[in-house]
């Protein structure tokens, strides 16, 4: 509430006979307005819908208790993608052969059809999608990948190391098209 201090002692006069008002001094009284500033704090706090986190939902495989039973696939069925350096892209079907015969180039643009072209020929059971980042793959095209996965609807993938093999014809195709 504010109250008005009356208790001051007197005027000061200019002059003869010329009187000057009192000076009223004001005080306000704010522990009202701390209440109504924490009812409207815990208000708020109640009545608000807490965020959600944003994260990739991953869908693991179910534990078995023989190793040589956990995630069998059928070469005919696998599409292998690996990411090299200038947004480089290279997949190969099922088994990647000795002479490098299946091992292709594309582009993140390509990858597309070539993802939806093995989806269409292979049974849903059966297709797979292992994406193998290379030591010289930005982040990025790794996210794009993925995405890719998601915008397809592949529900079988799966991220994993490079293989030496496959690092070598990654790297003759990128030495034969110019990239360093």
């Amino acid at each position: 509430m504010a109250e008005m201090d009356t208790s001051s002692g007197g005027g000061h006069k200019k002059g003869p006979g010329v009187k000057k008002g009192k000076k009223l001094s004001t005080r306000v009284d704010l522990t009202p307005m701390v209440d109504l500033g924490f009812l409207l704090i815990t208000f708020f706090i109640f009545t608000t819908t807490m965020s959600q986190p944003t994260a990739m939902k991953l869908f693991l495989p179910k534990d078995t208790e023989k190793p040589e039973e956990q995630n069998k696939v059928k070469q005919s069925g696998v599409l292998t993608i690996l990411l090299g350096k200038a947004d480089g892209v290279y997949y190969y079907e099922g088994e990647l052969q000795p002479d490098g015969s299946n091992f292709k180039s594309s582009t993140l643009k390509d990858i597309r059809d070539v993802i939806i072209n093995k989806k269409r020929s292979t049974k849903a059971d059966d297709f797979v999608v292992v994406i193998k980042p290379g030591p010289d793959a930005s982040f990025k095209n790794t996210v794009a990948i993925l995405d890719e996965m998601l915008i397809n609807d592949v529900k079988r993938y799966a991220m994993v190391d490079i293989y030496e093999a496959d690092l070598a014809f990654m790297r003759a195709t990128e030495a034969s098209a110019g990239i360093k």
